[in-house]
């Protein structure tokens, strides 16, 4: 699967989570998925507490946080 595949899973629609981008247009956000990821949690335990995900399905939250992340502008998030 091309990434172009991958990021076609991730979906931004006004009517589901107020527009935030999602999987695959469920309201599990790209967002929860990051942060499960950063706390530890590894894709086996992922896809068992979450059944209704796939494997693609994390790797495409991970291709679209590394796009946002390929940015030429930083702008400092501290005041």
């Amino acid at each position: 699967m091309t990434n172009d595949d991958l990021i076609s899973r991730i979906t931004m629609n006004p009517k589901v989570l107020h527009g935030k981008p999602t999987i695959r247009n469920m309201r599990f956000s790209v967002t929860n998925m990051l942060e499960l990821l950063a706390g530890g949690m590894s894709l086996q335990e992922i896809l068992e507490d979450y059944p209704f995900l796939e494997m693609e399905d994390i790797q495409a939250c991970l291709v679209y946080a590394a796009k946002l992340s390929d940015t030429k502008t930083i702008i400092s998030l501290s005041a």
